[in-house]
């Protein structure tokens, strides 16, 4: 098996994460942001992730990948999924990526290794999210209209080896999205969410973003 990935990708994390968690090995390739011919020559368009199987079929949806994964031997996300999780994670979607975005190039990430693929993937932002330092002077707003997600989501954390008590694809919504937004120094998880993230995290053996 083998994924082509951003580091900072969060739907790439959903798939590392679920072949970490089931000590399957996969190779990891990142691509950099500007190498569209890579992604062009696999799968005919540039988008990330992109998984190979093991009998060379790409994939491209990531909770198809996480399927194919968890099927391969016993299961793993087995838990229920609980329909307040997905729409937390929705508004944590909608909310979080102003925080994220302008802070991604700071962190000296593989695939912004050169010149040409950093100021790609700049380039590429702004025009979706405006200017980077903008952005990033209006974090304290960011955060406090991120925050009453975060809380919501406090309350519903069942373990925090699982949200919903037994890991399910529930996790696999949630995690990649707290493993983003951590990257924003000024932000404080509530303690169930932080004690989530941070045994979830050493489940999987991954460090975490580092924080700007």
């Amino acid at each position: 098996m083998k994924l082509y990935m951003f580091e900072h990708c969060s739907l790439c994390f959903r798939v590392r994460m679920v072949a970490a968690l089931k000590g399957l090995h996969m190779r990891e390739v990142v691509v950099l942001d500007d190498d569209t011919e890579t992604m062009v020559d696999l799968v005919g368009r540039r988008v990330i992730p992109i998984f190979i199987k093991d009998d060379g079929e790409a994939m491209l949806e990531s909770m198809d990948m996480v399927d194919h994964i968890d099927g391969i031997g016993e299961p793993i996300l087995v838990g229920p999924e609980r329909a307040e999780v997905s729409r937390l994670a929705d508004a944590i979607l909608s909310k979080s990526p102003p925080l994220t975005m302008g802070r991604y190039p700071l962190l000296s990430l593989p695939e912004f290794a050169t010149v040409a693929a950093l100021d790609h993937y700049v380039v590429r932002k702004r025009k979706a999210y405006g200017d980077f330092v903008e952005l990033r002077a209006q974090t304290r707003r960011q955060i406090a209209e991120l925050l009453p997600s975060l809380e919501a989501l406090d309350e519903v954390i069942e373990s925090p080896k699982a949200i919903n008590g037994v890991l399910s694809k529930d996790d696999v919504r949630i995690l990649p999205l707290l493993r983003s937004a951590a990257v924003v120094k000024e932000l404080c998880f509530p303690p169930k969410v932080r004690n989530y993230f941070e045994t979830m995290m050493a489940m999987t053996g991954y460090d975490p973003l580092p924080v700007i």
